[in-house]
């Protein structure tokens, strides 16, 4: 796959995680985890970015996502009542920093990312994957419908099959909140692992 595009205008929450160059990240699930669904993202250099900490007995999934340092960035969890699946990412004062919503898709997967940047407009990304979940792009509708992310699931190792294991690589376009989109790829294998 060849790489993304800079984004005309940045994207994001977090300055410190604008990727500056484009940037793929390994999303791995760990096997066994005792602490329910965890995962460890690092640069394809090996370079660790982010923790996921799964939480054992959560009605809501929360996932608690660090930077390497220990800093608290945000929790992922699951709304329920919705007549969509619908995850809020909150930050670690609760505050709801994100919204992610599935939609219905005729083919595949459709899901919609909403959030305010840090420069006080309001984002809308679309997350369009295939039938099975492999793969999906993420795109800016304000800018042109413009491919911001994208997501693709390896294909299954013996450890997948054995242990459940997912894992992802995560294309990030310069200019673009890895964290945010991390955020994004973590809903959509919530989602994957919910049906």
């Amino acid at each position: 796959m060849s790489a993304l595009p800079p984004v005309p205008q940045p994207i994001g929450i977090f300055d410190q995680f604008i990727a500056r160059q484009p940037e793929t990240l390994v999303l791995k699930e760990k096997v066994l985890s005792l602490s329910g669904d965890s995962f460890s993202i690092k640069l394809t250099n090996g370079s660790p970015l982010f923790q996921v900490e799964g939480k054992v007995m959560s009605i809501s999934g929360r996932k608690t996502v660090r930077a390497m340092d220990g800093t608290h960035l945000f929790d992922i969890c699951k709304e329920h009542f919705h007549l969509h699946t619908t995850y809020a990412v909150l930050d670690p004062n609760d505050n709801k920093i994100m919204e992610v919503k599935s939609t219905l898709a005729f083919f595949g997967s459709k899901a919609h990312g909403t959030f305010t940047s840090k420069n006080g407009k309001q984002e809308k990304l679309t997350m369009t994957g295939n039938f099975f979940d492999t793969y999906a792009d993420i795109t800016d509708e304000s800018q042109g419908g413009l491919i911001v992310a994208r997501i693709d699931r390896k294909l299954l190792s013996g450890k997948d099959i054995f242990f459940g294991q997912q894992t992802y690589a995560l294309m990030v376009a310069p200019g673009v909140d890895m964290a945010l989109m991390a955020a994004l790829c973590i809903c959509m294998d919530e989602k994957n692992n919910d049906k």
